[in-house]
């Protein structure tokens, strides 16, 4: 998969820096002592695989709508293409 390179400037590295301690102050303020002992919510692999299998379903659905609409708008520029060209006569 390819990554996209970013370019780390001294305004997205500040920035970066100024997320992360809100994220820790957040973190802090739940009562909690350390960032890394916030209880993350478990999710089982096959919930997650059942919505990427739903997504994927639903992009090839996408993809033959898009190409009947595609179909449907050349007949509408060629029935066009015909009236601009009787027209013209």
């Amino acid at each position: 998969m390819a990554t996209k390179k970013i370019k780390l400037t001294p305004s997205l590295l500040r920035k970066l820096v100024i997320e992360e301690k809100r994220k820790i102050q957040e973190t802090l303020e739940q009562g909690k002592d350390e960032a890394e002992k916030v209880g993350a919510e478990e999710t089982a692999a096959d919930e997650l695989a059942d919505s990427l299998e739903q997504d994927i379903e639903w992009m090839a659905a996408l993809k033959i709508q898009e190409s009947i609409l595609k179909r449907k708008y050349a007949k509408v520029q060629a029935a066009k293409k015909r009236i601009v060209k009787k027209l013209n006569k």
